[in-house]
C-alpha cells in the first residue's frame, strides 16, 4: 500500500513520473554531436494531495538537466489543446520510462489529435517566424538552428493534418534540414519555404482524416480512473492513540 505521499517537486518526478521520453533535435533524427539531451515527462501526483490547501504542481524543472515534466491532467489539458510541444511528446520514438497509467497515456494518442492542431501549429510557427524576421532585420540572418525546427514542425503539421498520423522524425529530410541549420540556404529560400508549408497545411484542411474535435470524454474517464487508483492505494499513516 502507498503510504504518504513524499513532499517536495522533484520528488514528484523521481516517485510518480508515469511516462518519460527523450525530446528536441535527438528525438527528431536532426541531432549533432554538440546536441543536448532533452527530456521530458508526466508524473501523477497523488491524489491525496489535493486534499490539502497547497496543491501539487502542474509542472516540475528537474531534477535532471534538460528536464520537464507535466502533471497528468495538465498535460491531458495540454494535449487536447493540440498543444505542439505536448502532442509531439507522445510519439518520441526515445521512451525512457512507461507505467501501466503511462501505457495507458500512450494508448490514449489518437484521441487527442483533432483539427484543432491546424490552428496551434501554425499560429504558434507564426509567432516563431516573426521572430525569425525580426533576427534578420536586425542581425542579417535568422538563428538558423530555429529555422529549421520552424520547418521541420510545419511539414510534420502538413503531414498530420494530410494523413491523421503524426510523425515527429525528419527521415529523409535531414540532410535538408541540417543545411538550413549550418546556414547553407538562404533566408529567402528558407522563408519562401515556410509559406509553402502553411498554404499545403491550409489546403489540406478540407480534406483531413482528422475529426473537428478531440475526444475529450475518452481523456477525461482515463484521468479520472488514475486518480481514483491513486486514492485507492494511499495508506494514511497512523496517528498516535
Amino acid at each position: 500500500m502507498e503510504r504518504e505521499p513524499r513532499s517536495g517537486a522533484q520528488a514528484l518526478v523521481r516517485d510518480h513520473t508515469v511516462y518519460a521520453c527523450v525530446m528536441g533535435s535527438r528525438a527528431f533524427g536532426l541531432a549533432t554531436e554538440d546536441s543536448d539531451t532533452d527530456r521530458r515527462g508526466v508524473y501523477l501526483a497523488p491524489t491525496a494531495l489535493y486534499w490539502r490547501f497547497e496543491k501539487p504542481p502542474e509542472h516540475v524543472e528537474g531534477p535532471l538537466p534538460e528536464q520537464f515534466s507535466w502533471e497528468l491532467e495538465r498535460f491531458c489539458a495540454l494535449a487536447l489543446q493540440a498543444n505542439p510541444n505536448i502532442l509531439e511528446c507522445l510519439h518520441s520514438p526515445l521512451v525512457e520510462r512507461v507505467t501501466p497509467v503511462g501505457a495507458e497515456l500512450l494508448e490514449l494518442r489518437g484521441a487527442f489529435l483533432s483539427l484543432r492542431a491546424h490552428t496551434t501549429f501554425v499560429r504558434y510557427a507564426q509567432g516563431q517566424r516573426r521572430k525569425l524576421e525580426a533576427d534578420v532585420r536586425n542581425h542579417g540572418a535568422p538563428r538558423w538552428k530555429h529555422a529549421m525546427h520552424l520547418l521541420r514542425l510545419l511539414g510534420s503539421c502538413r503531414d498530420l493534418l494530410r494523413t491523421g498520423v503524426l510523425e515527429i522524425g525528419v527521415g529523409a529530410e535531414r540532410e535538408g534540414l541540417l543545411a538550413v541549420r549550418r546556414g547553407e540556404v538562404g533566408w529567402p529560400e528558407v522563408d519562401a519555404r515556410m509559406r509553402r508549408l502553411v498554404e499545403e497545411a491550409e489546403a489540406a484542411v478540407s480534406g483531413s482524416p482528422l475529426p473537428a474535435e478531440p475526444d475529450t470524454g475518452r481523456v477525461e474517464e482515463f484521468l479520472v480512473r488514475a486518480r481514483r487508483e491513486s486514492a485507492a492505494s494511499w495508506d494514511p499513516p497512523a496517528t498516535a492513540g
